[in-house]
């Protein structure tokens, strides 16, 4: 059984370059599920991006009109505790049922989704080979160079490849990217779409979803961010997901196990709650005034010190030794004051990502809540641009 690359731009890679193309009759997904879209044609079908996190379920439609993106609807569902763990559905009913709610408060026709999988869930490896080759070589060589670097029989995964263009050390070579997954992984979010009645179309890499959205944000940075160090801080209910950007593209990346459920454990404790009425009085208050001091206070600065330790694993094991930004995204980064917290601790300038600032919103969108709710929305967002590549 071969393992090819996929046959349109809509594979496990996210970066705008065109995908190398096969000629094997293979299939990505087992069952129904068929890849047969080609994204470079002029009109590409409409979609939604998909976001199946920890704590929630997000879906984003975005339009576009020439360059300018208009945001037309988004949802965020609360999934049931322990229905996504570690980033692999638990409880795949569950996920499905917060998916189909989430479609129908959204109010669109649109069922075509852009999914993506858990960067911890992928294994990529850049690779440099002689340029030149035919297609059926390269595939070839791809295949056998992941043998080497993935530890799984290949028949057990989904693999994907990309040329990303000439090596600049060696002008006959080119630079080529591997990517591969478990095929469960990549089935058991196909299988919580379709059984909410939708079609998944593309899968993605969150890491890479978060890259495409920061295209968005990235104008709002000096200089339009060129030439600058920029780290993503994804603050999850469980995992802190760090990306670091250099001129637009990914050099760094590290997971830390602290998220919003420590603030959420924090309130149980102080105030004698369940998890389920801490959680309740997290998002919607009523807590007693030494809430602030005695226990907001001492998370937001426990935070900012992670982000600082986070730093400094990347400065010792790369060659930077600065960062020039720090974008706050998830459900945490819109704490009152959490940004200038993490400025001071870090001393690194300090902004909370909102990829929709600059589009256009249709009638049915809350401004002031799609503020609350736009750092939360970074990976969906970055794969409902998947429908315009």
């Amino acid at each position: 059984m071969h393992n090819s690359p996929l046959h349109c731009s809509g594979g496990l890679l996210a970066f705008k370059l065109k995908l190398v193309k096969s000629s094997l009759p293979t299939k990505l997904f087992k069952g129904k599920f068929k890849l047969n879209l080609d994204f470079l044609k002029p009109k590409a079908p409409a979609l939604i991006g998909v976001d199946i996190s920890t704590s929630a379920v997000k879906l984003v439609e975005l339009s576009e009109s020439g360059k300018h993106f208009t945001i037309e609807r988004y949802v965020i569902e609360p999934l049931p505790k322990d229905a996504v763990a570690d980033g692999n559905i638990a409880n795949l009913e569950a996920v499905s049922e917060a998916v189909k709610r989430a479609w129908r408060l959204m109010g669109t026709r649109v069922k075509g989704a852009a999914l993506a999988l858990p960067a911890a869930a992928v294994i990529t490896k850049k690779i440099t080979v002689p340029a030149g080759q035919t297609e059926a070589e390269l595939e070839q060589q791809v295949e056998t160079e992941a043998n080497q670097y993935i530890p799984f029989a290949l028949d057990e995964v989904n693999l994907d490849f990309q040329v990303l263009g000439a090596s600049a050390a060696t002008p006959d070579e080119v630079e080529v990217l591997i990517a591969a997954s478990r095929k469960e992984k990549v089935e058991d979010r196909v299988a919580a779409i379709e059984a909410a009645g939708l079609k998944a179309v593309v899968m993605d890499v969150e890491s890479f979803a978060t890259q495409a959205a920061y295209e968005l944000i990235e104008r709002q940075l000096p200089n339009n961010g060129q030439g600058q160090t920029v780290v993503i801080v994804d603050i999850g209910a469980a995992m802190m997901h760090i990306n670091v950007l250099r001129d637009g593209q990914q050099i760094y990346s590290r997971e830390q196990a602290f998220g919003g459920a420590q603030l959420t454990q924090d309130i149980q404790r102080k105030f004698n709650l369940s998890a389920e009425e801490a959680e309740a009085a997290k998002r919607n208050g009523g807590l007693p005034d030494s809430y602030e001091p005695e226990v907001l206070q001492p998370f937001m600065d426990s935070l900012a010190l992670e982000i600082s330790r986070a730093l400094q694993f990347f400065f010792t094991s790369t060659q930077y030794s600065s960062v020039d930004h720090i974008l706050l995204a998830g459900g945490c980064s819109v704490i009152p004051g959490l940004d200038e917290v993490v400025a001071s601790r870090t001393q690194v300038s300090t902004m909370i990502a909102n990829p929709f600032l600059n589009m256009s919103q249709s009638a049915r969108i809350k401004t002031r809540q799609l503020l609350l709710d736009a750092p939360s929305l970074m990976i969906a967002c970055g794969l409902a641009m998947r429908r315009f590549d």
